[in-house]
């Protein structure tokens, strides 16, 4: 039987297990001294009053590795095959740890997804259509659509950017000054810029207009996702084309793993290109 693990960092909930076939393995949350367990111990309205107070800020940290290579080899003991997808090794270290763990066991197969969140919702349900293949063969059906996943993000403030470094401090400045709202995401396993739009609908348009020039695949879901309230979402959802609507069926409230980087009422999109 083959069984599929991820960290918090998919944003998969534990409520939503059952319906994606996974386990899930929490990243851990540092709050000022105090530890959490992702989506286990820490509730969304502790998580963000501390993010919006900023006097605690959040950081984030590797899971709990001994944990995780005792419930992989829960499976594995019993003749299991296990694929481990890990949020992109360009903002965690859990894919190289992970991958160490299991270097010589062939019963596991351990892959960067290069992607958070929606894009590891869209990885796991390709695997699970795919679930008669080898671990080999899954593992390149899964590099195949890597990618193909666009991950386009929208924060509210450029705050959440320059205190994890992903803005500086000049950029920041004239940033908030002009009102520039940047399309932040994911591009080969690292943050990245995609553009800079002057105001939040300039921005919105960009990435309702992105699913016609990155030429979404109807055959894959849209993963709508948001931080703390959705009503920045709701108005790109009233934008967007309405070809693409039925594609909508995910509303993805992120884990805090993901949302301590993007920020409160930060919104967006995660599809499939063709």
């Amino acid at each position: 039987m083959l069984r599929i693990f991820v960290d918090s960092g998919s944003s998969i909930k534990k409520e939503e297990a059952e319906k994606y076939g996974v386990e899930i393995i929490p990243l851990n949350i540092l709050i000022g001294e105090k530890e959490y367990l992702d989506g286990e111990n820490l509730s969304f309205e502790e998580f963000y009053h501390y993010l919006i107070d900023e006097k605690d800020f959040p950081k984030t940290s590797l899971p709990n590795l001994v944990d995780f290579q005792e419930r992989v080899e829960s499976f594995t003991n019993k003749g299991d095959d296990v694929v481990v997808l890990t949020i992109s090794s360009g903002i965690s270290g859990t894919f190289n740890a992970v991958r160490n763990i299991f270097a010589d066991n062939k019963k596991v197969k351990v892959i960067d997804s290069q992607l958070a969140v929606g894009g590891i919702r869209l990885l796991v349900d390709e695997i699970n259509r795919n679930r008669d293949l080898s671990l080999d063969e899954i593992e390149k059906k899964v590099n195949a659509l890597i990618p193909r996943i666009k991950v386009y993000a929208i924060p509210e403030t450029l705050n959440y950017l320059l205190r994890g470094g992903r803005l500086s401090k000049k950029e920041w400045l004239l940033g908030s000054m002009l009102n520039i709202k940047p399309i932040i995401g994911l591009h080969k396993g690292n943050v990245h810029v995609f553009a800079k739009k002057m105001g939040l609908k300039n921005a919105m348009n960009f990435i309702v207009e992105s699913l016609v020039s990155q030429e979404c695949d109807p055959n894959y879901e849209i993963i709508a996702s948001y931080t703390y309230n959705k009503s920045n979402l709701d108005k790109l959802i009233e934008m967007t084309d309405k070809k693409f609507l039925n594609q909508i069926k995910v509303y993805d409230h992120l884990d805090p793993a993901i949302a301590c980087h993007w920020g409160p009422n930060a919104f967006g999109f995660v599809f499939v290109s063709k």
